[in-house]
């Protein structure tokens, strides 16, 4: 619900602000679970259409002789549906991770999509539940070792010591370039120095 419908409830401003942000965390989630629900109902129904391809094949190989030019044929429609089956689950798997990736990095990357390629899928699992275990563990160590791509509560804006002028300005950026600025931000400030130039599009 919004805040103004909890408003015309008898909430007051502060009751309607907490509520309507907890009613916005939770369809977050549901709006996660449904996705998840989406693909593992494809994936059913798409097992189920290749098993029901592989008792027709079999029923034709019983009922149409022992040629070994149809018992070819047959075998290699039987492969295709086997790697056709293979292939759908492997693309499936890693857009589950692709997301779930995303969505863990949403509010802290400064760039997702360089970060969520950072991710070794290979250490990750995905259970039946759609939980996926050894993602945690990648986020906090990526932040470790390459913090100047996430954002910092510590350092949001660029902020030289004594400085002057607009503050906001990215002395990396094509617009707002400024050697002599960044030079200064290396040796004051090298770690807001490599977010600034992330933001930029460029590596220090």
């Amino acid at each position: 619900m919004t805040k103004e419908e909890l408003k015309a409830l008898g909430l007051d401003d502060a009751a309607a602000d907490k509520v309507a942000a907890s009613s916005a965390t939770e369809l977050k989630n549901y709006v996660v679970k449904t996705k998840f629900d989406e693909m593992s109902e494809s994936k059913k129904n798409l097992e189920s259409q290749l098993s029901d391809r592989d008792k027709q094949l079999e029923t034709l190989k019983k009922s149409s002789g022992d040629t070994e030019e149809l018992k070819k044929q047959i075998e290699a429609l039987q492969t295709a549906n086997k790697t056709a089956k293979n292939e759908y689950e492997d693309k499936l798997k890693d857009l589950q991770f692709t997301n779930a990736i995303k969505l863990a990095v949403a509010d802290k990357a400064q760039d997702v999509d360089l970060v969520a390629g950072l991710f070794d899928k290979s250490k990750m699992l995905l259970g039946d539940d759609g939980k996926i275990t050894g993602l945690d563990e990648q986020v906090k160590e990526l932040q470790k070792n390459k913090a100047f791509l996430f954002k910092t509560a510590a350092n949001p804006a660029y902020n030289p010591a004594g400085g002057a002028g607009n503050q906001s300005k990215n002395p990396f950026a094509d617009k707002t370039f400024n050697l002599t600025e960044q030079g200064k931000l290396l040796r004051e400030n090298p770690e807001q120095a490599k977010i600034l130039a992330a933001e930029a599009g460029k590596t220090l």
